[in-house]
């Protein structure tokens, strides 16, 4: 309430941000994000929770979001959290949520800015496929105040997008890139994939090649990951020839894309902030950053994650929706929740922070944690950074080149200190 009061006296723009600015009020704003689970086709390397789904399940879904946000009072009351009424970001991901019906992303919005207060300059991202991004769709977007697109590219070498279920062309891409900005839209990301069946250095390449001369201000570069959630993971798992799977590259050909990724869009302006992200200099993803800093979001629709701060202590809230569609579309109550005391928030600390290349601050964790349980965790990073996983930037502690390609490995050393922590 105090907070609230304070904002009411200075309904300024400017004076607005800059309160929301300071560290200690971030926790007063939210993120949020939205789920929408629909695709004209699902790549072989996808293990999201979308699919090719009937297009009358469109409309039931977005008055099911609009349901779920009527509802998210009170759930943070049933649970004991705090939920924020401010929002500084809005991310819409998938699936492919361009394909919902311009009045459905009108009605999506208009419904957000009624049950919450949208900031004036809140970055407000849509996820969108190249090529299946219509003229009304794009034109409704831009009414609703998205200031931000992601392309899913994957890959700028026409065949193998098609050979992992893309349905676009470099040519279309390039195309949709003029058509934003046209609609004023500038701040665009695009996602590549490191190791898609087929992919060559050499093919590799062109498609950096391509990144760089776009000129976009933010890029995103995944490797390819061996999942049984997705087709091409189960068939890489049982050793089958289905989606190209025995033309994937090697590990070892996997990590030489990557770094030559990293090389590459550090020379073109992109500097990595995080293990799988890229920006030129004030277009980092404001909305992930929430998620790596451990900042209080939101999360609506299929297999969204939601994490709220109780109202009275330190633990930590932390939520998933079903990842079964026609389960989300029926039942009321969708999220499974679990409370995060001190050793697991912990314990996310060190995961979620050593994500981003500023790392770790052993300090400033002492002091929100505790020095006690944090000695174990710089036993362990003493002996990561012995290994050459880890390393000190002055006072903090981040990953190293290495590090960031065996991060997973790097991580479970924190995950395991702090289970026998907390038993």
């Amino acid at each position: 309430m105090v907070i609230q009061a304070w904002i009411q006296r200075f309904p300024g723009r400017n004076v607005r941000e800059t309160i929301l600015s300071m560290s200690w009020m971030r926790h007063r704003a939210l993120g949020v994000y939205f789920s929408i689970p629909f695709c004209r086709s699902k790549c072989s390397y996808c293990n999201f929770a979308s699919g090719v789904f009937p297009a009358s399940d469109h409309d039931r879904y977005v008055d099911r979001l609009i349901e779920d946000m009527a509802g998210a009072g009170n759930w943070a009351t049933q649970i004991g959290a705090d939920l924020p009424r401010l929002v500084e970001s809005v991310y819409v991901g998938g699936g492919t949520p361009s394909l919902l019906a311009p009045g459905l992303i009108q009605k999506l919005f208009a419904a957000l800015r009624s049950h919450f207060e949208v900031l004036p300059r809140a970055e407000i991202t849509v996820e969108c496929a190249p090529g299946q991004l219509s003229e009304p769709a794009l034109n409704a977007l831009a009414d609703c105040g998205v200031n931000r697109i992601s392309l899913g590219v994957q890959s700028f070498v026409d065949s193998e997008a098609h050979a992992s279920g893309r349905l676009h062309s470099r040519d279309m891409v390039l195309n949709d890139l003029g058509r934003l900005r046209a609609a004023g839209i500038h701040n665009i990301s695009l996602d590549l994939i490191a190791g898609l069946p087929g992919q060559t250095l050499a093919s590799w390449n062109e498609s950096l090649a391509v990144l760089r001369d776009t000129g976009v201000p933010h890029a995103s570069v995944y490797m390819l990951e061996v999942d049984e959630d997705s087709r091409l993971g189960r068939e890489l798992i049982s050793g089958g020839i289905r989606y190209r799977a025995g033309l994937v590259p090697s590990e070892e050909i996997i990590v030489r894309q990557y770094e030559t990724a990293v090389e590459w869009l550090a020379g073109s302006g992109l500097a990595q902030y995080e293990i799988s992200n890229f920006a030129r200099r004030g277009f980092e993803s404001r909305h992930n950053l929430r998620y790596w800093h451990r900042l209080p979001y939101l999360g609506f629709g299929l297999d969204a994650s939601s994490a709220l701060y109780a109202e009275s202590g330190p633990d930590l809230f932390r939520a998933t929706s079903t990842a079964d569609l026609k389960a989300y579309l029926d039942d009321a109550e969708p999220r499974e929740t679990e409370r995060l005391d001190p050793a697991r928030r912990h314990e996310e600390a060190w995961f979620l922070g050593l994500r981003l290349n500023s790392g770790v601050d052993p300090a400033e964790l002492a002091s929100e944690f505790g020095p006690d349980l944090v000695a174990p965790a710089l036993e362990a990073a003493k002996q990561l950074t012995d290994d050459g996983l880890l390393e000190y930037s002055g006072s903090r502690i981040r990953l190293t080149a290495r590090g960031r390609i065996l991060s997973n490995e790097v991580f479970v050393h924190f995950l395991d200190l702090n289970l026998a922590t907390a038993g």
